[in-house]
């Protein structure tokens, strides 16, 4: 069973195979769509009423439970990723997450300064976390779930058994490939984010530069990143922060993580220089 449908500014597909409990397709399109309807800062959202908080320098309470736990894993991916993941910066103020104050117990938020939250680089992973967990829930055994297939979760085994392999094509050599990872559903390895620079998508008038939160500024040169985590959050964070990490932070991040995840320099020769990778 297939389902495909538009949510968090792109393509979201949902592919479930075996035998699929009734209603399942529709739980967890129905998750997805409550992280768009919950996070999105284009149309009025609980992440819209909170940056009108934010904003005015008014602290807020988080009664939305889907915001609260974006704010719970910004939070967390910031402390993992040394600062470079940051849903608060913003090249034209120089906001960023440090600024923030946000009481978990209390469900409250504040910040020292004006600024506001875009959970664009980590949305869609929690998107395909809660669609997984719902799928989990009413008992499918095999799915696969994407968002741009630039974020991929796996809930249960490949539909042939085992793991779920896939291959990383290169963002500019025809049928060439970066890297070939494996996904499975045993805790660590159930989700990937890929990230560019460039390649197909990157040049769409809607997409948001990524910033190099502890510089202030655009990240530009070309490159790729690969990261598989446990959580499709967990994925995005570290994607985005490899892409802004200086040579020497990225291997940092690389040593620490726990799952298998890359770092491509792509030269204008059209080569890659992978810079390393973490079992």
């Amino acid at each position: 069973m297939i389902e495909r449908f538009a949510a968090m500014g792109t393509r979201v597909e949902l592919h479930l195979f075996g035998d699929v409990p009734a209603g399942a397709l529709e739980e967890a399109r129905r998750a997805v769509e409550a992280v768009d309807d919950a996070l999105t800062i284009h149309r009025p959202s609980a992440a819209t009423a909170l940056n009108a908080a934010l904003l005015a320098r008014q602290a807020a309470t988080i009664d939305d439970d889907i915001l609260f736990d974006a704010l719970v894993a910004a939070e967390d991916a910031h402390a993992a990723t040394f600062g470079l993941f940051d849903v608060a910066a913003d090249l034209r103020s120089g906001a960023s997450w440090t600024a923030v104050r946000f009481d978990r117990a209390a469900r409250t938020i504040a910040a020292g300064r004006t600024l506001a939250l875009d959970f664009g680089g980590i949305g869609k992973g929690l998107a395909l976390d809660r669609a997984s967990a719902a799928l989990r829930t009413v008992g499918v055994a095999s799915a696969l779930l994407t968002a741009g297939e630039s974020s991929i979760a796996v809930v249960g085994d490949h539909p042939l058994g085992g793991s779920w392999p896939f291959s990383i094509p290169h963002p500019l050599v025809d049928d060439g490939t970066l890297a070939a990872i494996e996904l499975d559903d045993a805790g660590s390895r159930r989700a990937v984010s890929i990230s560019a620079t460039i390649g197909i998508g990157t040049t769409a008038p809607e997409r948001m530069a990524l910033i190099d939160p502890r510089r202030g500024i655009a990240v530009t040169a070309p490159r790729c990143t690969v990261v598989v985590a446990a959580t499709g959050a967990a994925a995005e964070a570290m994607s985005t922060a490899l892409m802004v990490a200086g040579t020497a932070q990225a291997a940092r991040l690389m040593l620490d993580h726990a799952g298998p995840c890359f770092r491509f320099d792509l030269d204008a020769a059209l080569a890659a220089q992978d810079l390393g990778m973490c079992a």
